[in-house]
C-alpha cells in the first residue's frame, strides 16, 4: 500500500541519502534504523509529505503523494519528536479538537475510551500544561489511537515514557498490525512486539 522508490534527501550540501527503497503492505511493520544525523527523521518527514524528496517517489495505493495527498492525509497519522497537544487544552479537549481539524467527530465515549487506555483516567480534565512530560506524550499516544488511521508513521514513540508506557505503545503498536494496520516507526530503544517481526531499513549507511 505504501512503497518508496529510489529517494535522495540532502541537508544542506550534505547527502544524507539516496537510492532508497520500500514496499509495505497491511499487517507489515518497518523498523527505520541509523545513526544519529543520518536521515531517519527527514526520511520520515518524506514519507508524511513534510517535505520533498531530492529525487525518488513514494506511493500509497499505487499513487504518488502529490495525487493522493487527500486520501493519503486521512489515513495516515504522524507522531514526532513534538507531541502536537494545546498546553489551554485538556486531554479530553485536545483529542476533540484534533478530530474535528481533521474533518471527524469524535465522541466523548471514544475519547474517554482513548485516555482511560493510556492511563490518563484521572487527569482527563487537567489543563495539558498540569501534566508532566510522559502524561503530555500519552495524550499523544491517544491521539493516534483516536485517529482511525491505516498507517502510523512513529518517530522515537518510546520517548519519555517509563516501563509501563513503553510497554503499551509495543501493544498498541503491536495490536494495530495485526489488526491489519500499517506502522513506520524509529526508535533508539528495543522493541519487543511479541512475535512480531518489522521489516527493517538502514538510512545513511
Amino acid at each position: 500500500m505504501l512503497s518508496a522508490n529510489g529517494l535522495a534527501c540532502e541537508r544542506g550540501e550534505r547527502l544524507l541519502f539516496r537510492n532508497l527503497g520500500f514496499e509495505l503492505g497491511r499487517g507489515e511493520a518497518l523498523l527505520v534504523v541509523g545513526g544519529n544525523g543520518r536521515g531517519k527523521t527527514s526520511l520520515l518527514r518524506i514519507l508524511c509529505g513534510l517535505s520533498a524528496p531530492v529525487a525518488g517517489v513514494v506511493r500509497w495505493r499505487g499513487d504518488p503523494l502529490s495525487k493522493a495527498h487527500e486520501q493519503y492525509g486521512r489515513e495516515m497519522a504522524y507522531l514526532g519528536h513534538a507531541n502536537g497537544i494545546k498546553d489551554d487544552l485538556t486531554p479530553m479537549e485536545n483529542l476533540r479538537i484534533a478530530a474535528a481539524l481533521n474533518g471527524r467527530e469524535l465522541d466523548i465515549g471514544a475519547a474517554t475510551a482513548a485516555l482511560e487506555r493510556v492511563g490518563l483516567s484521572r487527569c482527563m480534565d487537567f489543563p495539558a500544561r498540569a501534566l508532566s512530560f510522559g502524561q503530555r506524550r500519552r495524550v499523544a499516544l491517544a491521539g493516534l489511537m483516536t485517529a482511525g488511521a491505516l498507517l502510523w508513521i512513529l518517530d522515537e514513540p518510546l520517548t519519555g515514557l517509563d516501563v509501563e508506557g513503553v510497554a503499551m505503545v509495543e501493544r498498541m503498536i503491536r495490536d494495530h498490525v495485526v489488526a491489519g494496520g500499517l506502522a513506520i516507526m524509529t526508535t533508539h530503544q528495543p522493541l519487543a512486539l511479541d512475535g512480531l517481526t518489522p521489516k527493517t531499513l538502514s538510512v545513511g549507511e
